[in-house]
């Protein structure tokens, strides 16, 4: 596991037309420092797979702004304030693809697991089921559904280890914890970094060996 020394050198690597995990429920456990990491280094064609389509001006929001965006595949793209997602949207200047939020996790969690597919009721007889493979369990009815991986996973914890074990704060563990697992690169910000062994191994959440790179968000004045 490797410390970025700051926020461009954690995201190293990232390119055009990569798939990006984006942790966090709305604001709550995003990696907003990453992603403005990314929007510097100004990689085109992405597909951000994320819980919504950003909101304001900040956050997943600064990649659409910012035109860097080919695809989003979210569960919330219109939810309140994400203005910037509705307007590309209405254009025809940006691909979505909407899943269900428990679908969603899932599909990422079968990518982490290794997982191939599987089946679920939900959007059954909806146009999110359209063109999938169908099958009937008993009297009820389900439709395939593929896992999802990226290239890359922008993750945001309260602390980590020098090996890489995170723990995070509450609710903002939100998809977070699942999508470390799913990506081939997995970049984390930080509040706090501790020495090995100052975490409770009781718990850690996500062990180091998902974690690729930590960058650790300066305090105020300037120091680490």
């Amino acid at each position: 596991m490797e410390v970025a020394q700051d926020f461009d050198a954690a995201v190293a690597g990232i390119q055009d037309g990569m798939t990006v995990l984006i942790g966090g429920f709305g604001d709550c456990g995003m990696p907003k420092r990453l992603i403005d990491a990314v929007v510097a280094r100004g990689p085109r064609e992405l597909t951000i797979v994320a819980n919504n389509a950003g909101t304001g001006t900040e956050g997943i929001a600064r990649l659409l702004i910012a035109g860097l965006v080919r695809k989003v595949v979210c569960s919330f793209p219109r939810q309140a304030g994400s203005y910037i997602f509705n307007d590309l949207w209405a254009a025809k200047k940006i691909d979505l693809e909407l899943v269900p939020q428990g679908t969603l996790n899932e599909r990422i969690r079968a990518g982490g697991a290794g997982i191939l597919g599987f089946y679920t009721p939900t959007a059954v007889g909806t146009r999110l089921a359209e063109g999938k493979e169908e099958r009937t369990f008993g009297k009820r009815r389900a439709v395939l559904e593929t896992p999802i991986r990226g290239d890359i996973a922008l993750i945001k914890a309260r602390a980590s280890d020098t090996k890489g074990n995170l723990v995070y704060s509450a609710t903002t563990r939100a998809n977070n914890a699942v999508m470390v697992t799913a990506a081939d690169v997995t970049v984390v910000e930080v509040d706090r970094l501790v020495e090995a062994g100052e975490i409770d191994p009781e718990v850690v959440v996500t062990p180091g060996i998902y974690v690729d790179r930590v960058v650790v968000i300066p305090k105020a004045g300037g120091a680490a």
